[in-house]
């Protein structure tokens, strides 16, 4: 029998899975470890309309991003949540799918089928879809933050009554021990923006403002 190449590989996209008991528990769990290793999460709690779905856009710089946004989510958009997480991750970490992540194998033609599946989750509005645009890790005080095309790709595939939220995270201690989280949130209709330029530089300026504000603090 010929065994297949590497090169014939074809990632098959690994999608989110229900199991209320499972996720039930998660939840607990979630807002069990974040109170454990955090002092707070602040986030600011923008007007948003319930009837739309949410693409939230944000910076990546660690391993919590995700479940600070899940835990945020729960407090106040009250969404069902999903992100894009890569091939790798979620195969390590099974959990993920239990807490609506869905997989992207990049520089493969999966990328195109997870597009498309991000997309069609922001028909319902019911839904959020988290993105992280830089694609990778990056310093928590970076003064650019990079997009990749995947982002406006979902937005133009969706149907246009979605909205963007944008999330500038940041992380310190301060005078305590554990580090407290800020989270800051905007809102736009999805209409506010039609090439990937646009939303770029509108990020941007929302992330620069929150860093700027964030680096006042003064304790």
């Amino acid at each position: 029998m010929v065994q297949p190449s590497i090169n014939s590989y074809i990632a098959v996209m690994l999608k989110p899975q229900k199991n209320f008991l499972i996720t039930g528990f998660l939840n607990g769990y979630i807002a069990w470890i974040i109170r454990r290793h955090f002092k707070k999460v602040h986030f600011n709690t923008p007007d948003f309309d319930s009837n739309q779905s949410i693409l939230l856009i944000a910076n990546h710089c660690s391993w919590w991003d995700g479940f600070i946004l899940y835990h945020i989510n729960r407090l106040y958009f009250k969404k069902n949540f999903h992100t894009m997480v890569l091939e790798e991750t979620m195969q390590k970490v099974g959990i993920f799918k239990y807490l609506g992540g869905f997989s992207v194998a990049k520089n493969s033609k999966q990328v195109l089928e997870a597009l498309s599946f991000a997309a069609g989750l922001l028909n319902d509005v019911n839904n959020m879809v988290v993105i992280f645009p830089q694609g990778k890790l990056h310093s928590n005080f970076v003064d650019e933050v990079g997009f990749e095309k995947g982002v406006f790709r979902i937005a133009a595939q969706a149907k246009p009554d979605f909205q963007y939220v944008f999330a500038a995270s940041f992380t310190e201690n301060f005078e305590h021990k554990k580090p407290s989280v800020f989270c800051s949130l905007t809102v736009f209709h999805s209409n506010d923006f039609t090439t990937l330029e646009e939303l770029r530089k509108a990020y941007q300026q929302h992330y620069m403002a929150a860093k700027t504000t964030q680096t006042n603090i003064t304790i």
